[in-house]
């Protein structure tokens, strides 16, 4: 008897509502101080200490360093399988072994977070340990809000979107390689997870808001959506 798989997850149809998220989302933090009352948790202000130290080295080998290693490893295998004949790959349940599908899940991992990088450079949004409310020398303004001219940084900030966590956000682009609806739905558990803790490390230790972690995940959900409808693979 052969077995049924169930079909697969329609997962194109979320792109717009995913936008309308994202807005909402920006909206909210915009709008609100959600962000500083969600840091105030993360932070000791009697002991003046972040919840996680920076410069301790089990979780940032744990949530950083090896988060990063693991990724570019992936990456690299997932380029050397692009480039492999297709009749060299495995046919497994969860692997697709069609080339466009490969594609996608390699610019999803590399290209989506490199974007993100290039966002970084220009939104000047400042880390939450450097705003004076946690210690730091600099104003806190919100993305959209200027800084006064009197109180203007001699520096840019770089701290949104999230680019560490999109990384590991970006690991639902594996779902894209699933043959059924259940290999679908661990790649982008996976990538949830694995986006979520590298962006909670990296807010406990005041390198960033919740604010830019949920945006960072909305902006890897869409750039995987937009490389699937770039690439065909819908």
């Amino acid at each position: 008897m052969h077995r049924v798989m169930s079909p697969l997850l329609r997962v194109e149809r979320t792109l717009w509502p995913a936008v309308a998220l994202l807005c909402a989302a920006f909206a909210v933090f915009e709008l609100t101080n959600a962000d500083v009352a969600v840091q105030d948790r993360l932070y000791d202000f009697a002991a003046h200490r972040w919840l996680i130290d920076a410069h301790a080295p089990l979780p940032r080998e744990v949530f950083y360093t090896g988060p990063k290693a693991a990724l570019i490893a992936l990456g690299s295998a997932l380029f050397v399988l692009a480039l492999t004949p297709e009749r060299w790959r495995w046919r497994g349940r969860f692997a697709e072994p069609a080339r466009r599908h490969l594609w996608v899940a390699l610019l999803t991992l590399g290209g989506v977070p490199a974007a993100i990088g290039q966002v970084k450079a220009v939104t000047n949004v400042f880390s939450p340990s450097e705003i004076r409310r946690y210690g730091g020398d600099v104003r806190y303004v919100r993305v959209i809000e200027p800084f006064p001219a009197a109180d203007r940084p001699a520096r840019a900030g770089r701290s949104f979107p999230a680019g560490h966590a999109s990384g590991g956000f970006a690991l639902v682009a594996l779902s894209g390689l699933a043959r059924t609806r259940r290999g679908q739905i661990a790649g982008i558990v996976l990538g949830g997870v694995a986006g979520g803790a590298m962006g909670f490390y990296q807010m406990a230790k005041g390198a960033h808001y919740l604010s830019h972690t949920l945006v960072t995940a909305l902006l890897v959900w869409i750039g995987f959506l937009l490389w699937r409808r770039v690439l065909r693979v819908i």
